[in-house]
């Protein structure tokens, strides 16, 4: 049998005739001329044939879209075709035939269902070109992401997804029984991360995490993939942004090294990462929304979104950037591991980093000293014992640490530019779904 080629190495096999395996992905006829577009993995190929005996194996199968197939046949160049090159007299074989309607069409450019439509049939509409390339982004950004944290010496870990305690000590976890006794979903790997620094330094984590938040919002949902660091032997947080911000360097690199038909699949510019990103005080910040839209939010422990998306334009006019560190949250605001600024202990040494007006990325530096720890967890009114195993590392040295975590989902759907977070989500979890 032939060796088969895929669709997007069929350039290099101009004159000679290959074999391609995918899905029929549409068929046009046109006059005498016959027109089929085959998509694997990868690509999409055309197949053109004026012998309508070629198609007789679509027929005497009953096989319309999505049938999966095997076609042999010459490679031409022809510059019309998609990729510049097409396929002539072709054999077909039918694998697996496919007779019933698609739930969704997969044929034209652009998906056009309703959100619930393309989230309930999501098996087979993520096959769309559109959906497969956004997905191909995805797994280029954990890819770069990986390879930049590498290089910088940082050590690849997975920690436990069911645990005894809140991370962050709060509510909003997804309770489980296990074995008789209360367990929860991590909310994060933090605890772990942070632990796992006495013993390799520098650490990164990809991985799910669950948030029990009952939010129905286009930014949020309650599984999601993280990507975290954690790095030890710092000054302080700025030592983390800086590594947060070669992160997104390499991110951004791997999209446009990978994924340069995937981005022009979709028309997507990148962002230009600067070298050192601006960044604004949550005090400054919070005077600057009251300077330029009179809106009083000084005393504001957090950010609504819209003041996100206002300082998402300040970035842009003032320094042409589309990320902006916003740094010093108030310490009411941050979890109990938070270490507070030494020159104004109500803010701390932490930051969010905003990518076009959300927030994609949350870090800082944390506290690494056992008494500082019993003392947070006393003024939070959190109970020592939950948190025993997690403490032990503090109670053996720890050196001065920090991280930030990145969420893949949000991620993308910034840098497509689409308006809701789903649309960015494989298999989206939240309030109300639970499949696919």
């Amino acid at each position: 049998m032939m060796e088969r080629v895929r669709t997007i190495d069929i350039a290099a096999h101009a004159g000679r005739r290959v074999r391609v395996l995918g899905w029929l992905h549409a068929l046009r006829l046109l006059g005498g001329v016959s027109f089929l577009v085959v998509r694997d993995g990868w690509g999409m190929v055309q197949v053109v044939t004026e012998d309508a005996a070629d198609l007789a194996p679509l027929h005497e199968a009953d096989a319309g879209p999505e049938t999966v197939l095997a076609v042999e046949g010459e490679v031409v160049a022809m510059p019309q075709a998609p990729g510049g090159f097409e396929l002539q007299r072709p054999t077909i074989e039918i694998l697996v035939p496919v007779r019933e309607e698609t739930p969704v069409l997969l044929s034209k450019r652009n998906l056009r269902v309703s959100l619930p439509t393309l989230l309930d049939h999501a098996v087979v509409a993520n096959r769309h070109p559109a959906r497969r390339a956004a997905f191909r982004l995805a797994a280029a950004a954990m890819g770069g992401f990986r390879a930049t944290l590498k290089a910088a010496g940082f050590t690849e870990i997975q920690t436990p997804k069911i645990v005894a305690s809140a991370t962050e000590g709060g509510a909003n976890v997804f309770r489980l029984e296990y074995f008789g006794r209360d367990a929860y979903l991590a909310q994060s790997p933090q605890f772990y991360k942070q632990i796992m620094v006495g013993v390799f330094e520098r650490v990164y984590e990809v991985g799910p995490v669950f948030r029990a938040e009952p939010h129905d919002t286009a930014r949020h949902v309650n599984e999601y993939v993280s990507l975290d660091a954690e790095l030890g032997f710092i000054h302080d947080h700025r030592d983390v942004m800086a590594q947060c911000r070669d992160a997104i360097a390499g991110i951004m690199e791997a999209l446009a090294v990978e994924c340069q038909a995937e981005l022009d699949l979709l028309r997507i510019t990148l962002p230009e990462v600067p070298p050192e990103i601006p960044s604004i005080h949550f005090a400054d910040a919070q005077e600057l929304l009251f300077e330029r839209h009179g809106v009083d939010v000084r005393g504001e422990p957090d950010l609504s979104p819209q003041d996100e998306r206002w300082l998402g334009e300040w970035a842009r006019e003032e320094h042409a950037s589309d990320l902006l560190f916003v740094t010093g949250y108030p310490m009411r605001k941050r979890p109990f591991y938070t270490h507070p600024d030494p020159q104004r202990p109500e803010y701390s040494n932490s930051f969010d980093l905003l990518f076009r007006g959300t927030e994609l990325v949350t870090g800082g530096q944390r506290l690494h000293r056992y008494e500082d720890y019993v003392a947070a967890l006393s003024a939070a009114g959190l109970p020592l014992e939950p948190f025993e195993a997690y403490l032990e590392a503090f109670r053996y040295g720890m050196p001065p640490h920090g991280g930030f975590a990145i969420g893949l989902e949000r991620l993308l759907m910034q840098v497509l530019g689409w308006p809701n977070l789903r649309l960015a989500t494989l298999f989206p979890r939240d309030l109300n779904r639970l499949t696919p």
